[in-house]
């Protein structure tokens, strides 16, 4: 960094920069669980064509399972439920990091601009 910054500047930089990427990791991990919601809303579509009582297979890990339809609809119905959850907490973080670097920024751009030297 340039050694006309003060320390106080360079220190809310780096905070700036790491808002930034506590906010990236947010978005990313929100991403990922949206993308899961939407493939076990798209099963649980694709189980309703099936028979009443029908088996169906899961893929748990490396190994398939035969189970029955109504408890795969079911596991599925949970799995949608606690992403959906867990993707509304994600949310409020990405707003309040959002704020707080928008914050951040703001100090920094303000002070910035009142350190500048007068010729």
């Amino acid at each position: 960094m340039d050694n006309k910054i003060s320390p106080k500047i360079q220190n809310e930089l780096a905070m700036l920069q790491q808002v930034q990427q506590q906010l990236q990791t947010i978005v990313s991990q929100k991403a990922q669980y949206e993308i899961a919601v939407k493939e076990a809303k798209r099963a649980d579509e694709e189980l309703k064509d099936v028979a009443e009582g029908a088996e169906v297979f899961v893929s748990v890990g490396a190994v398939m399972m035969q189970k029955n339809k109504e408890t795969v609809s079911s596991s599925l119905a949970d799995k949608i439920e606690t992403l959906g959850l867990r993707i509304k907490s994600l949310e409020k973080q990405e707003k309040a990091l959002q704020t707080r670097f928008e914050q951040l920024q703001a100090k920094i751009k303000e002070e910035l601009e009142g350190a500048v030297p007068a010729n």
